[in-house]
């Protein structure tokens, strides 16, 4: 079994310019399942495997100027894929490499990790992937557990 957990960063409930703010709330882990050669844990690969969370965002003074027309003041997005496994059996966690990847409301396009997207005021849904490629050898049985930060800056 593995899992997907979505670790939520907001700056003090993350503030653009004057007093706005971003909230973030988990509202689902993932699950992620390997691949036929048991070298790729992924959540992809899993049916809604995706890890979710909700985004408000509330304006504040400069934010009214985040509009479709002008993504001034905007929030951005962006998720941070971990280093290693949180958890994982002995020796599962070596040769490992992570990516991830999210959308935003639903779309079918998925957004690169470390990339800011910008997103306009009011509620979002996120889902989230996570990627785990063994460079060599395959996944030992066991439980493992990764943990991808979602920012809103």
């Amino acid at each position: 079994m593995a899992l997907l957990v979505i670790s939520a960063l907001v700056s003090n409930s993350a503030s653009a310019a004057v007093d706005g703010t971003c909230t973030i709330m988990v509202t689902k882990t993932g699950t992620m399942t390997t691949n036929a050669n048991a070298s790729v844990l992924s959540s992809k690969t899993a049916s809604n495997g995706y890890a979710a969370a909700s985004i408000t965002i509330q304006p504040g003074l400069l934010g009214v100027l985040c509009s479709l027309v002008q993504l001034l003041n905007c929030f951005a997005l962006s998720v941070v894929p971990p280093a290693s496994f949180s958890s994982a059996p002995s020796g599962g966690g070596t040769n490992v490499s992570f990516s991830t990847v999210f959308r935003i409301d639903g779309s079918s396009t998925d957004q690169p990790q470390n990339t800011p997207v910008k997103i306009l005021n009011g509620p979002h849904s996120v889902q989230i992937d996570l990627i785990a490629t063994k460079s060599s050898g395959i996944y030992a049985a066991g439980s493992y557990q990764g943990t991808v930060t979602l920012r809103c800056e």
